[in-house]
């Protein structure tokens, strides 16, 4: 896979440079609540302009249907980018119409612009080969050379992500170099103790990341909702708690297999419930109750892992040499169900571990609940990527920009 340095090292002053970025931030409004992804990009982008290649930045951002929505338009994320990079960024307000293609010739050397939300365009997410392709070469005449960054995507076969690379000179941007070399840490020469904490609404989101990492773990750590599914697995009442009662038998075999091959599955052993889901707008109180994890009243939700659980799971990750966390303990966005997900983090601050935090609303709540990036190993800008990649897939993206 070539890298950005390499293709630097050739020159690229006076070239338009087509940069597939992740700027799929969340949005309140027009408001950007984590622009996470906007600063990952940033050395990539800034490179090329610093060494004089006009800059295409181009993004998906949310799930419009084939067509222009003002509700998903990326002129924050531009606006958002500029003030970043301390230099004024040209917006495009189509995909590869009139607007972009002026805005990409009106590029001087050292300059940057972003166009519209590709997802606006039918052809970069369609099914049929020939539309995406179609797409691809349209985006194609954009540029001279093409640089792959977005991480976030490149687990999906769409235009700009897979098709567009065979058009173009391509390479690797930085972040995804770094999220690959990351990556390699956590499935080749892993040092152990190697333990995973695993969260989130549902199981069936981790399957395929289970199943892998049962042969390369030496303990998993389960919260969030797909928590309840396990526990219902084991006979336990779970309330009205989430539950993916399909994948009662899946998880059966999980608990078996890990047992079998030595691998610990810590489950939580308290959890907080309540009668009904926490307002997160309004943030008001919740008063939520402590139960044992195997006394879920039939009436309440599990909606965090309980304090002893927070115990546990610090005692379980204090001596890891690796761990690699995906997936919030609760329902973080409320102060009431936020310590479970604060316990996780903090763990991991306070471990000598190369810890990695896999993107999605495990690194939102990471930046939500104010600690320092910088005392994590890593923290990534893919969490669907992330885990295909740790389940062993190719990952689209990534073969498009293999040599």
């Amino acid at each position: 896979m070539k890298t950005i340095d390499e293709l630097l090292g050739e020159g690229v002053e006076g070239k338009r440079v087509f940069v597939r970025a992740d700027l799929n931030v969340p949005l309140d409004g027009t408001t950007i609540t984590d622009d996470g992804r906007i600063r990952a990009v940033v050395p990539t982008v800034k490179a090329l302009a610093d060494a004089g290649a006009r800059v295409v930045v181009a993004s998906h951002l949310g799930r419009p249907k084939g067509a222009p929505d003002p509700a998903f338009s990326l002129a924050p994320a531009a606006a958002r980018l500029g003030e970043l990079l301390g230099t004024e960024v040209a917006f495009a307000t189509d995909t590869v119409g009139e607007s972009a293609r002026a805005t990409v010739a009106g590029l001087a050397d050292g300059r940057v612009a972003v166009i519209e939300n590709l997802r606006f365009n039918a052809g970069e997410t369609s099914k049929d080969d020939a539309e995406r392709d179609a797409f691809a070469g349209q985006l194609a005449a954009l540029a001279d050379l093409y640089v792959g960054d977005g991480f976030g995507a490149v687990h999906r076969k769409h235009a700009s992500v897979f098709d567009l690379p065979g058009k173009l000179p391509h390479a690797a941007g930085y972040l995804i170099t770094t999220e690959v070399g990351v990556l390699k840490k956590l499935t080749e020469d892993v040092r152990r103790p190697y333990a995973v904490v695993l969260g989130g609404a549902k199981v069936s989101d981790k399957l395929g990341v289970i199943d892998h990492l049962l042969e390369k773990a030496d303990r998993i750590l389960v919260g969030g909702g797909m928590a309840y599914t396990f526990l219902k697995a084991q006979g336990h009442e779970v309330g009205i708690s989430l539950l993916q009662e399909d994948q009662i038998p899946a998880v059966k075999d999980y608990l078996k297999r890990a047992a079998d091959k030595g691998v610990e599955f810590v489950l939580p052993v308290d959890v907080l419930i309540s009668t009904e889901f926490p307002d997160l707008k309004t943030k008001a109180p919740a008063n939520p109750t402590t139960v044992a994890a195997d006394a879920i009243p039939a009436d309440q939700e599990g909606l965090d892992i309980g304090p002893e659980t927070r115990k546990l799971y610090a005692s379980k990750l204090a001596d890891a040499a690796t761990v690699f966390w995906n997936g919030p303990m609760g329902v973080f966005e409320h102060p009431d169900y936020a310590e479970g997900t604060r316990a996780v983090a903090q763990a991991l601050v306070d471990s000598p571990a190369f810890s990695v935090v896999g993107g999605g609303d495990s690194a939102a709540a990471v930046r939500i609940l104010g600690f320092d990036e910088n005392a994590f190993g890593h923290i990534s800008t893919g969490g669907g990527a992330s885990l295909e990649y740790l389940e062993g897939k190719q990952l689209p993206g990534l073969v498009a920009l293999e040599d």
